[in-house]
């Protein structure tokens, strides 16, 4: 009776214990959250501030610029007051923001005569399915490799997947991108050349060697770090201790190994999302994939500088989100980032 006592109360203690664990990790993690979401905000807020004064930086009159030299005088004024470009700076700024906060647009795009918003949201799709498949990609070829090279520590595989990776690294990602082009789809002709397919097999297809370009330049630094962070995690000694106590080593190295070891890579990930993104609208040029590549390429061939507002505005808003997630993520997967 005795015994059960001792254990009840040695359970009632622990539990304690645990919560209170919890709660003041709970109060740790909230106050990062809002220290992390107020970094989010001034991040958004000096974009927008970024993205309205350094197209009015530019020498010159936008509405010359847009319409020629020599385009007659009342059709630069009409243009002028439809970009309310007569308007006093402070009134410009107080009128782009106010379209931000209410409709969350830039203006009427010059070129399409249409919201610069529905112009995103009609080509933001093919771009993000782009950025999902190339992410997906890497991070397999990276948990893949990295692995590898882990497992076979200074051996031949590790060297090979150190070095022939760090290739890819200083090469062009358009240049890469039309390597592939000539093996791939026109030599062995098992992806289309370029554009993008409609239905859902042939869509996915057309993405792939745009997605592989993408992923090669963003794998290699992935790959060293991993495989940094599994060695040190794999000679840990809680994990000699899984071995001896005959754990699988799957489940060691999915549940602990892993685990330990992926939350550096994935900040490093997170830091090297912007580059991922502007090498993502390089790359749909190249392959001629109509996404928010082609539409700022066009917005800024035709001097449409509402529309070069909103996809600058629109990808550095998608870098701030997915980094805030990103950081949330690793924050909880690592208790320890906290402190």
């Amino acid at each position: 009776m005795t015994d059960k006592i001792k254990k009840k109360n040695h359970k009632v203690e622990s539990d304690k214990i645990t919560a209170s664990t919890r709660s003041a990790f709970n109060k740790s993690y909230r106050a990062w959250f809002i220290k992390a979401l107020l970094r989010a905000l001034t991040v958004i807020v000096l974009v927008m501030l970024a993205v309205f004064f350094i197209i009015r930086l530019v020498p010159g009159d936008p509405a010359v610029m847009v319409l020629g030299e020599h385009a007659d005088e009342a059709a630069v004024e009409a243009l002028r007051q439809k970009l309310h470009l007569d308007m006093p700076a402070g009134q410009q700024f107080v009128l782009f923001i106010r379209n931000i906060l209410t409709s969350f647009d830039t203006g009427i795009s010059i070129k399409y005569g249409v919201s610069c918003r529905s112009l995103v949201l009609q080509y933001v799709p093919v771009t993000l399915s782009l950025i999902l498949l190339s992410m997906l990609i890497t991070v397999v070829l990276t948990v893949i490799l990295a692995f590898g090279a882990a497992m076979h520590r200074d051996g031949i595989l590790d060297h090979m997947i150190r070095i022939i990776p760090a290739f890819t690294e200083g090469m062009p990602v358009f240049w890469v991108g039309l390597l592939l082009i000539l093996f791939f789809a026109v030599k062995l002709g098992w992806f289309p050349v370029g554009g993008v397919g409609s239905g859902g097999t042939a869509f996915w297809k057309s993405l792939v060697l745009p997605a592989v370009t993408i992923a090669f330049g963003q794998i290699p630094p992935l790959i060293r770090s991993l495989r940094e962070q599994l060695i040190e995690v794999l000679d840990a000694d809680f994990v000699v201790t899984l071995k001896a106590a005959r754990i699988p080593k799957r489940q060691i190295f999915i549940r602990h190994v892993l685990r330990n070891s992926f939350v550096p890579t994935l900040m490093l990930m997170s830091v090297n999302l912007s580059y991922l993104i502007g090498g993502t609208l390089i790359v749909e040029k190249v392959f001629a994939v109509r996404g928010m590549g082609k539409l700022l390429f066009d917005a800024i061939s035709n001097r449409d500088f509402p529309l070069v507002q909103a996809v600058a505005l629109y990808c550095a808003i998608f870098v701030v989100i997915i980094s805030l997630v990103t950081d949330m993520i690793a924050h909880r997967a690592d208790p320890r980032m906290l402190e």
